[in-house]
């Protein structure tokens, strides 16, 4: 018994020169995606947590089925795999202390860049690289934390947003949604404009005024783009008083596929509202919705509000696209029915196609 302890801690001060390239995350056990889908969307950035909520405590995400754990040092914020290389515990349960990750089972500690710097119950042991945690890109933009489970074949890379930087603009980050919906699902019904009528009709819609104006759609380079102009307002129902009489309502779609959609809104007076919709995978059928936006007018007025318009329009979506049945946004355009306004829907699921997405 000796002996195979003395070997055992012998080995982990093998040189990581040794050691086979470890590969950032592979396709994970249990995977709700099908074949291959999973290996196309792990190459693109999606955020997975809020900077606001990263205290003094590890923060447990999850994308695209694969656990992480997000968490803030001096040096920054890391991404990491949430599971110790050693036995598989969740090192979300864990602590930060000196700058270090700690794992709760037996105290391995983790550096920034995912090396094990020590091991308790050996202190006199140089840790190998078999005892390294995998790490992941973090970038921060817009408030949130981003990250790729296979950097080395990033696609798309994360889409501009200038106005939230931009001093005329103020910039709100309103809380996530979880929805129990996939994401394709969930970016449809944001481009939607038909369901304006139906679903937002308390918000700030009417269901007297349901139909939508031939409006038009043409491809970019990072997607697609849809101009629609109608006479339904943007302004919240208590304050449509508000409306200059006539006002023409100009609302643009920019769609960065796969689960990125932005839409800008001309106010009354020069006033602008743009909203970034971000639908991260948590799985197929399990979406995080994080939602930054800015404006430029109203800027003193209550984000408090904001917070709650939203909440209030988030909430109707999101009792529609947990009922949606299939679960899976059909990508062939022979599944489902389509009538003139769904253009932008259409529009989607071709170029989710050509991703070689399947659903």
């Amino acid at each position: 018994m000796s002996e195979t302890i003395s070997l055992l801690a012998e080995r982990t001060d093998e040189p990581s020169a040794v050691a086979p390239p470890r590969p950032f995350v592979r396709r994970p056990r249990d995977c709700t995606y099908a074949e291959g889908d999973w290996e196309v969307l792990s190459r693109f950035w999606f955020p997975i947590a809020r900077v606001k909520d990263l205290a003094d405590k590890p923060v447990r995400s999850v994308l695209l089925d694969v656990n992480l754990v997000v968490y803030r040092t001096t040096q920054g914020i890391s991404v990491a795999r949430d599971l110790c290389p050693h036995r598989g515990v969740p090192l979300s349960m864990g602590w930060v202390e000196n700058d270090e990750l700690v794992c709760p089972y037996h105290g391995l500690r983790f550096a920034n860049d995912g090396r094990c710097v020590r091991i308790p119950a050996q202190p006199n042991v140089v840790p190998s690289d078999r005892f390294r945690a995998t790490t992941l890109p973090a970038t921060e933009r817009y408030g949130l934390v981003w990250t790729c489970l296979d950097p080395d074949n990033a696609q798309g890379g994360i889409p501009d947003f200038p106005e939230w930087d931009d001093a005329h603009f103020q910039a709100i980050l309103c809380p996530p949604v979880a929805m129990e919906a996939s994401p394709g699902r969930q970016v449809e019904g944001f481009i939607d404009v038909a369901h304006f009528a139906w679903i937002h009709h308390e918000a700030f819609a009417d269901r007297e005024s349901p139909v939508v104006p031939v409006y038009q759609t043409k491809s970019t380079d990072y997607g697609f783009r849809s101009t629609y102009i109608s006479g339904i307002s943007n302004f919240p129902k208590a304050l449509q008083h508000l409306e200059p009489e006539g006002f023409v309502w100009r609302r643009v779609f920019d769609v960065h596929p796969p689960y990125t959609a932005f839409l800008t809104v001309d106010f009354p007076e020069g006033g602008v509202l743009r909203i970034m919709n971000i639908a991260t995978p948590v799985s197929a059928r399990r979406t995080t919705l994080y939602v930054p936006l800015v404006r430029n007018f109203d800027m003193t007025g209550s984000v408090d509000d904001v917070y709650a318009f939203n909440a209030q329009i988030f909430a109707e979506d999101q009792a529609i696209v947990e009922a949606q049945s299939p679960e899976d946004l059909p990508l062939e355009l022979d599944d489902e029915a389509h009538f003139a306004a769904d253009r932008s829907s259409v529009a989607y699921r071709k170029a989710l196609r050509e991703l070689g997405l399947t659903g």
